[in-house]
This record gives C-alpha cells, sequence and structure tokens, in this order.
C-alpha cells in the first residue's frame, strides 16, 4: 500500500461519515417532497456547486469531450437507479436497516472483482467476512423479515457496487471535478424526468425541505461524491468497498442521535466487526509486505 493510497483510505472513510449521517437527511426530505423531487434537487446543486471550480482550476481535461459525457452519463445513470431505489425504499424500512443493506455492496464488489481477473488478498476476504457478518449485527435484530423497502434497498446495493468499480476505472482518465458535475448533473435530470411524470407537484413544499435538500446536496453530493472521485483515481477497489461499508455505522449513529432510533449491545458489537474487518483488510496486506488485495494483472 503507498501513502497516496493510505491517503485515500482516509479521504473514503470520511465520506462515509457524511453518506452515512445522510440518510437520516433523505428521509427527513421527505416529509415535504417526494423522493425523485429530493433526489433530483440535491444532484443538480451539487452540479452547480462544482461548476464554478471547473473554471477557477488550471487542471487540464485528459481525455475528449466526447468521452467525459459518455463516461459520466454512465456513471451518473447508475447513481440515478441506486440512488431512486434507496430513496424510495427509505419509506418502507428504516435508517439503520437501509444503511445496512446498502453496504452488501462490500461483499459484491471483490466477487465481480474476481470476474475482472483481480487479485484478492486472503486478508481482504477476511475482512470482507467481517465486514458482512457485523453489518447483520448492526441491522438485523431477532427475526428478519424482508420488507418492500429491504428489496428496494438490495436492488439499488448491486448499482452502488456497478458505480464502485467503474468508477476506479474511469476516474483516472478524467478531470475528478468535470466527471463529476457530468455524473451529477445526468443524475439530477434522470431524476427530475422521474419526479415529472411520477409525482404530484402540488404535493412538493419545497421550504420546508431545504434543510435536508442544502445538506444532501452540499455535503453528501457536492463534497462526498467529489471526493469519491478523487480518492478513488489512488485507491484500492476492495478497500473502497470495505471502507464505504462503514456508512451503515454512521447511518445507525446518526438515527440513533437525530430520529431516536436505538443503537443495542448487539449493534455496537456489529459496529466493532466492521472496523475490525477494515483495519485487517488494510493492515495486514501492508504487515506482510504483499501484493495489494485487489491490483489488477497486467493487461
Amino acid at each position: 500500500m503507498t501513502r497516496q493510497s493510505f491517503r485515500a483510505d482516509l479521504l473514503m472513510l470520511c465520506i462515509a461519515m457524511i453518506w452515512g449521517s445522510t440518510f437520516v437527511a433523505q428521509r427527513l426530505g421527505m416529509d415535504a417532497v417526494g423522493p425523485f423531487f429530493y433526489s433530483a434537487s440535491r444532484f443538480l446543486l451539487g452540479a452547480l456547486l462544482l461548476l464554478p471550480l471547473i473554471y477557477f482550476r488550471s487542471a487540464p481535461e485528459n481525455a475528449s469531450s466526447e468521452s467525459l459525457w459518455r463516461d459520466g452519463a454512465l456513471l451518473g445513470l447508475i447513481i440515478a437507479v441506486g440512488i431512486n431505489l434507496q430513496q424510495v425504499g427509505l419509506q418502507f424500512t428504516s435508517v439503520a436497516n437501509a444503511g445496512f443493506i446498502t453496504s452488501l455492496y462490500v461483499v459484491i464488489v471483490p466477487i465481480i472483482g474476481l470476474f475482472l481477473r483481480h487479485q484478492m488478498h486472503m486478508a481482504t476476504w477476511a475482512g470482507v467476512a467481517l465486514a458482512a457478518i457485523g453489518m447483520y449485527f448492526l441491522s438485523v435484530q431477532g427475526d428478519f423479515v424482508i420488507a418492500k423497502g429491504d428489496y428496494l434497498q438490495l436492488l439499488g446495493t448491486l448499482a452502488w457496487a456497478a458505480h464502485v468499480i467503474l468508477l476506479s476505472a474511469l476516474s483516472k482518465k478524467h478531470d475528478p471535478i468535470r466527471l463529476s458535475v457530468v455524473q451529477f448533473f445526468v443524475c439530477g435530470i434522470a431524476c427530475l424526468i422521474l419526479s415529472l411524470i411520477l409525482e404530484e407537484r402540488a404535493s412538493q413544499h419545497l421550504v420546508p425541505a431545504l434543510p435536508a435538500i442544502l445538506y444532501g446536496g452540499v455535503l453528501s453530493v457536492g463534497i462526498g461524491y467529489t471526493l469519491q472521485v478523487v480518492a478513488q483515481r489512488n485507491a484500492i477497489a476492495s478497500h473502497a468497498a470495505i471502507i464505504f461499508s462503514m456508512e451503515s455505522v454512521f447511518a445507525a449513529l446518526a438515527a440513533w442521535l437525530v430520529l431516536g432510533e436505538t443503537l443495542s449491545p448487539r449493534a455496537i458489537f456489529g459496529c466493532t466487526l466492521m472496523l475490525s474487518g477494515m483495519l485487517i483488510a488494510q493492515l495486514v496486506p501492508l504487515y506482510l509486505q504483499k501484493t495489494p488485495p485487489s491490483a489488477p494483472h497486467a493487461q
């Protein structure tokens, strides 16, 4: 693990903290507006916040504008699928459950990586196992009955896994700010179209939803997703998945602090297992001086 990849890991942990707390904003935002309108508002806001940076930064775009729009549009549509399934699902499940199910891509990403001919250190698999078990203890209390919202969250998890893997490759080809603006804009427009088709405009009350929209647009989208693009330029895909799984821990903590959802000793034990899994996947390969867990074969 290089110093750059270690710095990227710390950055992704901060991102996971932002995203975890955003689950609460997503729930509160839907008290005033529909799920598609909320998603459209915060992603378009995130894109607008980043536009000035393109003009004030001197960093050139490495690829053609056609390639930038193609790759950004693909990432934006994948985000739109994942975020809308997540947002609608939050109406029918708890914040803790949503965080747990969303973070299941920690298991999906390394499995997909095998088909992409990525090498996996044994410590990575141990970290994946501990993180998955920890997420179970964190969010599954007693009998786990699959609700409608849980099914939607599970479908959205496939989109998040695809986004993590694709971004690891595409973020190296483009300027991160430009790529972020394109994917946010495409996602926001897609969500806005869905809102105009599926939601009644009379039911949208923008002013009460503004705090949640600003939190989701500025922190989660404008800062979080942009830092994800920057971090994954130097990150290992399987590391990214494990660290981003900590999003569910921060979601449960935020739900406990803001919404009053209790965090039981069983859930705290799950948080401990997840943190242990993340540390094992990061530190054991470094200690043994082995090849990074998911370094791709030379093509």
